[in-house]
């Protein structure tokens, strides 16, 4: 036997390991509470904002934040959320989501990182979302972009 090969097998021995020991972490995944997604969706939408004040196109700074929202649920929650129900949901299905979160995100975060016409479309929904729920308080609108 080669000395390589001898001196890596207690090298070896952890990487073969790994998988048996975080196969009990993955069985607790739980599904992401309200308090996580508010986290995750400020990550996201700080993400949009940092990427914006650097001169990065805004459907690209939101489509990254939005990958990385849904890759993060899909990690460390299989794909489930609270508030949606027991089922999981797809990756394609949490991008959508993500990238809404990652807007809406940065239009209350950094409101002048947003595109006008995004802007109006966020700020319209906001006010249907309303509507659409009569004795609801009105939901805060993220300010107009200066």
């Amino acid at each position: 036997m080669s000395l390589l090969l001898r001196r890596s097998r207690p090298l070896l021995a952890p990487l073969v390991a790994m998988p048996l020991l975080l196969a009990p972490l993955a069985a607790q995944a739980a599904p992401a509470t309200p308090a996580e997604m508010g986290l995750y969706t400020r990550i996201g939408a700080v993400n949009v904002c940092i990427s914006r004040a650097a001169g990065i196109d805004f459907e690209k700074s939101v489509g990254i934040a939005g990958e990385t929202i849904a890759q993060l649920i899909l990690g460390q929650h299989k794909g489930e959320i609270q508030q949606v129900g027991t089922k999981a949901l797809t990756i394609e299905e949490l991008r959508r989501g993500a990238i809404n979160s990652a807007v809406l995100g940065a239009a209350e975060i950094c409101p002048k990182e947003v595109p006008a016409d995004v802007m109006k479309k966020v700020q319209d929904a906001i006010k249907q979302q309303g509507a659409a729920r009569p004795g609801a308080p009105a939901p805060a609108t993220p300010a107009a972009p200066r």
